[in-house]
This record gives structure tokens, C-alpha cells and sequence, in this order.
């Protein structure tokens, strides 16, 4: 992948541009000797301004002060949505609901989209992530300096079985020379609550032996019924220097993450119902026994106009993540011209999310129980280069090897029955009370190896032409076994997949790109990739994965399944000045064997099943402008308009639906992105508005979200030391005072979409089917941040 680190250049000072200028152009090369590595140093320690970097090729960076800018602990893939051909999803404002977080690229979905921290694989950004875990959870927002985001298949370095349209690569701060620390206290709406306390032990020896470490407790009640959102997270990472171009560095994160999550929504229950339904647990006895009643036939009277009441409200749904995360690296350079870069890395993930069932009764006679699935994932893996440059190449040879275990089990826990109008014992406590199940529902093991290799070479022709050369080849080998059903609860339907395997492998996956930079200020690049995306991995009816579903069904479509590949083209121009930064990309993808899940009913107990809907063409383009008419003023603009339409007809049940040449489901055809922002000496203000054309929730188009506005507004003043207030107060740096308001005017919208999967049509309950998530109103945000 041929990838440069991006300086946009700041309007407040003009006289670095030129030097600037070269850094960035230096660092096009991609080159990581030591040298450069200086070189990038000092890009990224320049005043930046500009909602994007300039990149080469098609690898941009969203600039750092806007991460700082958002709300403290926002998860850092809604930033990234400021980009063009980015669209983020959440029904809270920080993004922490991950049941509802949701990340499209150029028509991909978040599945499709391969992530790592540095050269640690995350694996697939799902809800249940089954070989790896949410960015949220394995770093800190305010530990996170960059994000490198490929708008390609490309990104052949990448730890990756699932980049078919782009890579998100994030990197962890440097932990600093000088000892200090940060202390950061955010407050907002619905009780928000964020503390972050961070220290830099600086230098600690001759060698330079330096770490950081750092909490982040996040607590925030829902905005519509009861319960909270909480993460609480511990990051720390240590350097140690090996002589002068050498390093070896390890990292590691705890996080523990307990989410109430917010009701699942169909049009039927928006129009009929309203915008704040909530689930029956209200704190108190009440809300069991709402619950209880509905369960029994007795619905409130506010679910009366639904057509399906049974599905519109359970008592409870909670998510609880504990996850462990870490990995060391050896940075070695070997000789003049070889550098050795390998890390290894391990990581484990516990997992408990419940909802109250309505359908299937505990054995004492309670119509209710507990539904708890509870995956757990242990995984280590190592990721190794060897890289060798002269001042015309860089090649690199590298391999990742990783094994994962999987357990995918789901278990029912016995409620309370009620007698008289008392409950005779205590509901099931959805954060920690999870003992002696009376049922298995379902469990599968899942047992993964994956391998990959590849080699790459960037030859610069002369200066501002560089050629990209390489390949990518994956061996991804899965066996699942010990497969359990209840046909109690899912009636007598057969066995679930077990005893079998299956294996992507894909030998020659290429990469080629062209990047040129001409008269100072212009870029054009063009860009080929061809990727695969192995099968991926669930419980029973829970993904697009051919092991979800039944014995039979797998036996009679293993057939027609493939591992999804996409082939992407991509023609690039920039323009870069002090004054107007413009970009234009257009791209074309050829989506193949595209696998989706088809679901009717219930969400508890769905009609799904997982077949391949045949290729989907998407054509795009991208064009964006940012200028700085006077100091401090800067207003960047974005349209995004991308048609990804499937190239044929479905057939589910052996009903044809005419899909062909219809958009894919939850992505916009249309996208508009602005921000305005004004800087002067310590003060910047800005305000940010986008528009998200409507979305097809249904396959056949019939059911689709309206479009919607969304803006945010933001204020933020430093207090340098030299400042009258701190100058006698030695260690205290800089203050950091910050107001937001996401949500500005209070738009009602759907956000998420197809979280239970996507429905076919009207016909077949499209309008009925809870299966997307409303946004969040209007919220304050107030943060203190002192820096020593």
C-alpha cells in the first residue's frame, strides 16, 4: 500500500507552509528509516488545521485537532465521519452504544472494512465481534494520535481477513519525554460523566525507557428510560530505546463496558407508538410488571394501534464486554539499509448480552426469562515485515499468523414469577446475574487459523512519482463444532451447523497504484486492489455467516457460497495551498459473491437466512473544498454521492424479488458534510452540519428512511502557562476549557439500520420488522482538561 503521512498547513502560520510542504512530499515515499521517521515526527507536532489531510493515493487523515475538538471520549470512527464517503451511526451521541454503532465506507458496511490498532488486527467491527474487539474498547479516545484511513481494498500490510472496501488503521501517542500528565473532567446531559486521568513518566534513564498510563471512567444515563452506559478503560504503553534506530515498545488496555441498550424500532412502532419508546425496566417493581403482563396478553395502552405488540417492548437489553488486550513490538534495525519490524500480541474478551424474552417461559411459570448470549474469544496472533529501502525503493515482505477460539453460546435464566401482584424473588440483574442457566439455547466452537503474506514495493521513479507494486495472499481455515439447539425455544427445526469446516483462500490478491505530484501543488493518483473477505463467524441466525444456520440449510447452500472478493478502481486529483485545499476521487467497485442476512418476524426468534445476492457495482465519486479567505476562518465543504446497486434479482423462500439495479440497503445514494470554524490566539469556535440522503431499508427499496440534517456546534479556550491566571502556578501547563452541543437543533432521525438484519419487502413485513434505531436529541457538553 503506498500511504503518506498528510500535513495540512496552517492559515495562522503561513511562513511554515514551505517547510511543510516537503515534509509531507518527503514522507510520500513511504519510507521507514529513521530519518523520515523524524520527518513525520515533526509533521505531526505542526499547528494543523482543515477537517482532512492531504494524503497520497488514496490514504488521508482526519486532522488531530479535530478529535480533540469532539466531545471528550467520543468513539473516534464519528469523527472519521466528517470525511467524505464516510457515514457513522449511533443512537447515542459519543458513540459508545456498540449495538448501534455502525460505519459505512463508499457503500461498504463496517464488516467489510478491515481495522487494527498499529499492527494489532481488531478484527470485524460487528456487535458480538467474533475474532477480535470494537475500536471503542481497545483504546481510550484520548490516546488515539492518528488514523490512517485506505479508501481502497488495498492496505496489503494490513491484519486483515475482511478489507474489501478500505482499512482504518489507529495509532497510539507516544508516551512523552518530559514527565506530566492530564487530568480532564466532562460533564453533560443525562448525568454525563467522564473523567480521564493520564501520566507520562518521561525519560526515565539514559537509555530513554519512557511509558504512559492512563483511566477513563465514562458514565452516562440513556436519554429515554432507565439504565446507563459506562466503560471504564486502562491504557498503558512503554518504550524502550535499543541504541539509536531501534526500539522495542509494548502495549496494553482493560476495558469493561456495560451498555443498556435502547429499544429496536420498526416504522410500524415510529408512526404508532412515538419517538421515545422505551424498554418496560424502569428501575423499579412497575416496570416487571409491565412486562410480565405483556407478556401474558395485557399490552399498555400506548402499544394498542401496533400490529405486533409482542415484539414492540421487552423489560430488559444489556451488552457487557471485559476485554484484554495487548501486544509488544520489536522495531530492529538489522543493517544500513534492513529494518525488522514483528509483534506479538494476545487478547481475550468475555461477553454477556441479555433481553427479556416474552416467548419462552421459565420453568417455575414466569412467562418471561432471561436470554444471555455469552461469547468469549481467545485469540494471539504475530504480525512480522522485513522491509528494505534505497533512496529509489522500499520493499517489504511480511506474514501474520493468528489463532482464535470461539465459543458462541446463548443460555436462558429463570424470572421471577408473580403471585397477587408480588414478585416472588428478584428479576435477573442484566449486568452480573448470571448463574446456574436452565437452558442452552444454542452454542457453537468455532476454531480459527489464519495466515497471510505479502510483498509490496514503492519505487520512486524521480521525485513526485512513485509506482506501487504488490500482492497479498490468505489462507483462512475455520472448523466449528459441538453444535446445540433447543427445539423448545426454537421449535423442532432441526440441528444447528457442526462438524464442518470451510476455507478462504485467495493466492494472488494485487495492489497496484500510481501517485504523481506536479508543480508544487498537485497530486493525481490512480489505484487498483483486488481483496477477499473470509467467512465470517456467529451463533445461529446471528450474521451473514453460512456456519448460522441450520444442518440442512447449510448442506443445500454451502454450494452457492463463496468468499465475498471486490476488485476497486479509484482515479484521484488534490489541490493544496495555504489558502484552498480540493480534492476530487472517483472509484468503482465490483462487489462479488456479496453474502447478506434475510430476516422476517421476530427478532427474537427471526426467519433468516444468509444468501449470496450475486454482485453489487458500485460507482462513486468524492469531491471536497476547504478554504481560509482570512487568518483563522477556514469553511470546508463535501459531497458525497455513491450508486451501489445489486446486479440481480433475490430469491428467498423461491419468491423472485426485483432487486436488480436497486441501492444496497442502509447506505445513501447523496451525502453533504460542512464546517465552519474561527480561530483567534487561544480561542476557536466552530459549527458542523451534514446531511444524510435517504437510505433503502428494505432489499426491493419499497421501505426506506428519510433523509435527514444534523449539526453540532463547539467553543474552546486555552489557558497557557504564560497566561496572568497560571504564571505562578509552575505545574500547570495549559487549561482547556470546551463547551459542545451535538444535535444543534434537534432533529428526530432514524439512525442505525438492519442491526437484526434487513427485511426483503412490504410483503414480507418490512414495515413491522424492528430492525433500526432512533438518534440521539440534543445534548450539552462541558469539559475542564488541565495538562502538566
Amino acid at each position: 500500500m503506498t500511504s503518506t503521512f498528510l500535513v495540512v498547513f496552517s492559515a495562522a502560520e503561513p511562513a511554515l507552509a514551505a517547510s511543510e510542504q516537503k515534509i509531507a512530499t518527503h514522507a510520500s515515499s513511504h519510507t521507514k528509516s529513521s530519518s523520515n521517521k523524524d520527518l513525520i515526527a515533526k509533521a505531526e507536532n505542526v499547528s494543523v488545521s482543515g477537517v482532512h489531510r492531504l494524503a497520497m493515493g488514496t490514504t488521508e487523515h482526519l486532522a488531530d485537532h479535530i478529535y480533540r475538538e469532539a466531545v471528550p471520549g467520543t468513539n473516534p470512527l464519528k469523527t472519521l465521519s466528517l470525511l467524505p464517503g464516510i457515514m457513522f451511526q449511533s443512537n447515542d451521541a459519543q458513540g459508545f452504544d456498540t449495538w448501534s454503532t455502525q460505519i459505512y465506507m463508499h457503500g461498504f458496511q463496517q464488516q467489510e472494512i478491515g481495522m487494527a490498532l498499529e499492527d494489532i488486527p481488531l478484527g470485524e467491527n460487528t456487535f458480538r465481534n467474533y475474532n477480535g474487539l470494537n475500536p471503542l474498547s481497545a483504546i481510550s479516545a484520548e490516546n488515539v494520535s492518528r488514523i490512517d484511513v485506505s479508501q481502497s481494498a488495498g492496505a496489503e500490510q494490513v491484519p486483515s481477513t475482511n478489507n474489501l472496501g478500505g482499512s482504518l488503521v489507529y495509532h497510539v501517542v507516544e508516551p512523552k519525554d518530559k514527565m506530566g500528565g492530564t487530568i480532564a473532567q466532562t460533564f453533560g446531559s443525562n448525568s454525563t460523566y467522564r473523567t480521564f486521568i493520564r501520566f507520562d513518566s518521561g525519560k526515565l534513564n539514559a537509555s530513554g525507557t519512557k511509558f504512559f498510563t492512563s483511566y477513563a471512567r465514562n458514565d452516562t444515563e440513556v436519554w429515554k428510560g432507565y439504565g446507563n452506559q459506562f466503560l471504564q478503560q486502562v491504557n498503558a504503553k512503554i518504550v524502550q530505546p535499543v541504541g539509536n534506530d531501534s526500539k522495542i515498545s509494548a502495549y496494553f488496555d482493560y476495558s469493561d463496558l456495560h451498555i443498556y441498550n435502547y429499544q429496536d424500532y420498526s416504522f410500524d412502532m415510529l408512526q404508532n407508538a412515538g419517538y421515545r419508546l422505551s424498554p418496560y425496566n424502569n428501575g423499579n417493581a412497575s416496570g416487571y410488571l409491565a412486562a410480565y403482563n405483556a407478556a401474558l396478553g395485557h399490552y399498555p395502552s400506548n402499544l394498542s394501534n401496533l400490529s405486533d405488540p409482542a415484539d414492540a417492548q421487552y423489560y430488559d437489553m444489556v451488552n457487557n464486554n471485559e476485554d484484554y488486550l495487548g501486544g509488544i513490538t520489536a522495531n530492529l534495525k538489522l543493517a544500513d539499509r534492513w529494518r525488522f519490524i514483528s509483534t506479538a500480541y494476545g487478547h481475550s474478551e468475555s461477553d454477556h448480552s441479555t433481553w427479556t424474552s416474552p416467548f419462552f417461559p421459565s420453568p417455575n411459570g414466569s412467562p418471561l426469562s432471561e436470554i444471555v448470549r455469552q461469547p468469549q474469544i481467545r485469540r494471539f496472533g504475530i504480525v512480522s515485515s522485513i522491509n528494505y529501502e534505497t533512496s529509489h525503493h522500499h520493499a517489504s515482505l511480511g506474514v501474520w499468523y493468528e489463532n482464535n477460539h470461539y465459543v458462541s453460546p446463548m443460555y436462558a435464566y429463570q424470572e421471577p414469577l408473580v403471585q397477587n401482584g408480588q414478585i416472588m424473588g428478584s428479576p435477573v440483574n442484566p449486568i452480573n446475574g448470571f448463574q446456574n442457566p436452565f437452558a442452552t439455547i444454542f452454542n457453537q466452537v468455532y476454531n480459527t487459523n489464519t495466515f497471510t503474506a505479502y510483498m509490496s514495493d514503492d519505487y520512486k521513479i524521480f521525485s513526485g512519482l512513485t509506482v506501487h507494486a504488490g500482492f497479498k495472499s490468505l489462507l483462512n481455515t475455520t472448523r466449528v463444532g459441538n453444535g446445540q439447539l433447543d427445539q423448545n425455544y426454537y421449535g423442532n427445526v432441526g440441528n444447528v451447523t457442526s462438524g464442518v469446516g470451510q476455507t478462504s483462500v485467495a493466492g494472488f490478491l494485487p495492489h497496484f497504484s500510481i501517485d504523481y505530484h506536479f508543480l508544487h501543488n498537485h497530486e493525481i493518483f490512480f489505484d487498483f486492489a483486488e481483496n477477499m473477505h473470509a467467512y465470517p463467524q456467529s451463533g445461529y441466525k446471528s450474521s451473514a455467516s453460512p456456519f448460522s444456520v441450520l444442518q440442512s440449510t447449510y448442506n443445500s447452500t454451502i454450494h452457492d457460497l463463496k468468499p465475498e472478493t471486490a476488485f476497486t478502481y479509484a482515479l484521484g486529483y488534490r489541490y493544496t495551498t495555504n489558502k484552498i485545499l480540493g480534492s476530487i476521487y472517483l472509484y468503482r467497485t465490483n462487489f462479488n459473491n456479496r453474502l447478506q442476512q434475510i430476516t422476517a418476524g421476530s427478532p427474537v426468534n427471526p426467519i433468516s437466512s444468509v444468501s449470496n445476492v450475486g454482485n453489487v457495482t458500485m460507482d462513486g465519486v468524492d469531491a471536497a473544498l476547504t478554504i481560509r479567505p482570512v487568518r483563522g476562518l477556514e469553511l470546508y465543504n463535501s459531497v458525497s454521492y455513491n450508486k451501489s446497486t445489486y446486479g440481480s434479482n433475490m430469491s428467498d423462500e423461491g419468491k423472485i424479488y426485483h432487486t436488480k439495479g436497486v441501492q444496497v440497503v442502509n447506505y445513501p445514494e447523496f451525502m453533504y458534510k460542512s464546517r465552519l470554524s474561527y480561530s483567534w490566539k487561544n480561542f476557536t469556535t466552530w459549527i458542523d452540519g451534514s446531511y444524510i440522503g435517504k437510505r433503502n431499508f428494505s432489499y426491493t427499496g419499497d421501505v426506506k428512511a428519510p433523509g435527514y440534517w444534523l449539526s453540532n456546534l463547539g467553543a474552546q479556550y486555552i489557558l497557557k502557562r504564560e497566561h496572568s491566571f497560571l504564571k505562578n502556578q509552575d505545574f500547570v501547563n495549559a487549561i482547556v476549557i470546551s463547551l459542545n452541543v451535538n444535535n444543534l437543533t434537534n432533529q428526530k432521525y432514524i439512525a442505525t439500520m438492519g442491526e437484526n438484519g434487513n427485511p426483503m419487502s412490504v410483503s414480507t413485513g418490512a414495515l413491522t420488522d424492528p430492525s433500526f434505531l432512533l438518534g440521539a436529541p440534543r445534548q450539552y457538553y462541558g469539559t475542564i482538561k488541565m495538562e502538566f
